[in-house]
């Protein structure tokens, strides 16, 4: 598992650290079940705080992509088989809605924004997921 951060990405690092891994899951190069490296070793290879690491499992556990147990190394949990809960699907249409207005201020039209939505859809392929289509 390679996870990498940008110090040009204006994201905090754990905000980084939680896209590469939910990245790495859609694209299949993690897997359920898989575990992932211990806050200390990860903490070590990037070069950043224990802290840092921690909070990016804990957002990660907290959405549900991942599982901590005490003494165990984090685990991938598996793919969720049932579509989200009207809560979640309003955080991630605010979430869009952001995107947009990016997108206006960029300066691109609706029809290129669409485009580019479905260009990175087209190229996440469908992974074996009922609803992902």
């Amino acid at each position: 598992m390679l996870i990498s951060v940008k110090e040009e990405d204006p994201r905090p690092i754990y905000a980084q650290i939680v896209n590469e891994i939910k990245e790495q899951i859609r694209a299949g190069t993690i897997m359920p079940g898989d575990e992932l490296p211990s806050v200390r070793e990860l903490a070590d290879v990037l070069g950043i705080n224990l802290h840092t690491v921690h909070k990016a499992y804990q957002v990660l556990r907290e959405q549900g992509i991942i599982y901590l147990r005490l003494g165990r190394r984090a685990k991938v949990a598996q793919v969720r088989t049932m579509p989200a809960g009207r809560e979640e699907v309003d955080g991630l249409a605010a979430r869009l809605d952001g995107l947009i207005t990016e997108a206006y201020h960029l300066g691109l039209s609706k029809a290129q924004f669409r485009k580019l939505v479905d260009d990175l859809l087209t190229a996440a392929g469908d992974k074996e997921r009922g609803t992902w289509k």
